[in-house]
């Protein structure tokens, strides 16, 4: 097995994160330092270390979706000293976040020990859709929607192009929904900064089929066989 998927396998990471992880020199096999990238392991008979701790492969894989709530950030450890996602989830496993979300940014992350089942749902291959509810302040005009929707050109590059709805409005705020399929960093918050809109919430309320509704804010329970297999099925 190679390393980086025995290191996922293990709820260290997706393979992509876990890929920077050995190149850092965090990891060691059979004593040794690990820094190539193809590096393969027998997962039955090498002692792989991460952070002084030998990795065993889980005897059963957990998947989470949890309601994120503002001021937690998705990192196992903040190097502020600021709360996070693992503070809310009480588990014996290891897991991680298949994508993240912000500090300031609120809604559903699903959390796995599940490598493969994560390096599925997160790679940009499978286009699996997150929907977003935004609060910005002020109305917002048709031609500023036909912008965000073609595509926000940031620092010279052209942002993926996204679909967004107008859902409600008051004096003071509007509300739209955005689904996109790809996951740049801060890519809302970044589309919505270049058309010089402020947002005042910003909520993913959806990750392929598998939607937020049910789970109050800082609570999370087990994906459902459904919401799981549609996720397993997405192409």
């Amino acid at each position: 097995m190679r390393l980086n998927k025995f290191l996922s396998s293990c709820g260290i990471a997706s393979r992509r994160k876990c890929d920077e992880i050995i190149l850092s020199g965090a990891v060691t096999v059979n004593g040794k330092v690990a820094k190539e990238l193809g590096i393969t392991v027998n997962e039955k008979k090498d002692k792989v270390f991460y952070e002084g701790k030998q990795l065993f492969l889980p005897s059963s894989f957990v998947y989470i979706k949890l309601n994120k709530p503002k001021g937690y950030t998705c990192s196992a450890k903040d190097e502020k000293g600021r709360k996070t996602i693992y503070d809310l989830v009480k588990t014996e496993e290891r897991l991680f976040s298949i994508g993240r979300l912000d500090y300031e940014t609120e809604g559903l992350i699903i959390l796995t020990n599940d490598g493969d089942f994560a390096n599925k749902v997160a790679h940009p291959k499978y286009s699996i859709e997150k929907e977003y509810h935004v609060t910005i302040e002020g109305p917002i005009k048709e031609s500023e929607l036909a912008v965000l929707r073609k595509g926000v050109v940031v620092d010279g590059q052209r942002m993926p192009s996204a679909r967004v709805e107008f859902l409600s409005s008051d004096e003071k705020y509007t509300k739209l929904s955005v689904v996109i399929d790809e996951g740049m960093n801060r890519q809302v918050r970044r589309m919505f900064e270049a058309i010089g809109k402020s947002i005042r919430l910003l909520k993913r309320v959806r990750i392929g089929k598998v939607k937020l509704g049910g789970v109050k804010r800082g609570d999370f329970r087990d994906l459902t066989d459904e919401e799981l297999n549609s996720l397993v099925r997405a192409e």
